[in-house]
């Protein structure tokens, strides 16, 4: 199998390798459709995601849908030619966070497209029979694709706790933004603010949900006109860029909610204490999702419509580097990009 592997910053390597046949438990599925993330960017443009360091070679990709191709000992469900849809992350099911339903959270999480454990970049893999969703007809196997990160923005709507009608604000209209904002549309949010500098974000926002779409240096400007200088209930960090957890606190009402689902390059960054602790905030941070994905699939069923949209490009693996320079500077109105190892 053809696989993409990370060599250094900015730097792919295309390889040949044996496909070995699935172990006990295992399902072998032929690559079909891998979203480029935002941590794939990190790990490609920086060298680390977060305080967690590239070890090279290593095989991004964590968002990806394809076909079986062959199952393993003991796998039962499944045969050759099924679509699917795959969870990418591994976990333990008997540390005290799984034990306790937190499995996002678990103390042995495995994590495909992380150091040691190959993401999917590649034309085919062996994921685990249990991390595998079947798509139903109405969901082609790129929209499928779009199933990881659809579960991320659901947890961190669910995690906040937005009821219908409360007001919120998405700072970052990348895809895990634009992804919130839809979750928030369908959840039944009142008003609904995207900011991001990118015109061409700015109006995939709008048809995604977004009541305004603006860009960030109006953000305090809007929120004192539109809600009377009371604020949201709800302010989404979905860029971790620059300064923008600072515009989301600014942008929460008293006693609103913050959630950081973005990740910041820099470990330590400042945050603004005293409107914090003024407004007596609740401040969230996503961790991916936690079972959310069979909900998330769910969604995508009901609503493809406004969510399948979000994706506007594709590459094949062999031009996996010009879909990481066109999505890591938002160039050629890009959505989300999307590579096809097949």
């Amino acid at each position: 199998m053809l696989v993409a592997q990370l060599i250094a910053p900015r730097v792919f390597r295309l390889e040949e390798k044996d496909l070995p046949p699935p172990g006990p438990g295992e399902v072998a599925v032929r690559v079909e459709a891998v979203g480029v993330c935002g941590s794939d960017l990190h790990a490609y443009g920086e060298g680390a995601v977060g305080d967690t360091p590239c070890e090279y070679p290593m095989v991004l990709g964590h968002e990806p849908a394809g076909t079986v191709i062959e199952t393993g000992e003991g796998v039962t469900g499944w045969a050759p030619g099924d679509r699917v849809a795959l969870e990418p992350a591994l976990y333990c099911y008997h540390c005290e966070y799984c034990r306790a339903g937190r499995y996002n959270i678990c103390a042995n999480l495995r994590f495909l497209s992380t150091p040691g454990d190959p993401g999917f970049f590649s034309r085919s893999r062996e994921p685990a029979a249990a991390n595998l969703l079947a798509l139903p007809p109405s969901v082609s196997l790129d929209a499928g694709s779009l199933v990881e990160p659809l579960a991320v923005a659901l947890h961190s709507v669910r995690l906040a706790g937005v009821a219908r009608g409360e007001t919120a604000a998405v700072f970052g209209a990348g895809p895990i933004g634009l992804l919130t904002v839809a979750c928030l549309k369908i959840a039944g949010a009142g008003r609904i603010w995207a900011f991001d500098p990118v015109p061409h974000r700015r109006e995939i926002a709008a048809r995604m949900g977004a009541d305004s779409a603006l860009d960030p240096k109006d953000a305090e400007s809007a929120m004192a006109a539109d809600t009377s200088g009371h604020g949201v209930a709800c302010a989404f960090d979905c860029a971790a860029r620059d300064d923008t957890t600072n515009r989301a606190i600014r942008a929460a009402r008293r006693g609103g909610r913050v959630i950081l689902t973005g990740i910041h390059s820099n470990p330590v960054v400042p945050f603004e204490t005293s409107p914090m602790r003024r407004k007596e905030l609740v401040f969230y941070n996503v961790r991916r999702s936690n079972d959310e994905p069979a909900a998330a699939l769910q969604l995508l069923s009901e609503h493809v419509d406004l969510i399948a949209p979000l994706i506007t490009h594709t590459r094949p693996l062999d031009e996996i580097a010009d879909a990481f320079s066109i999505s890591e500077t938002y160039s050629d109105g890009v959505g989300k990009m999307l590579v096809r190892p097949i």
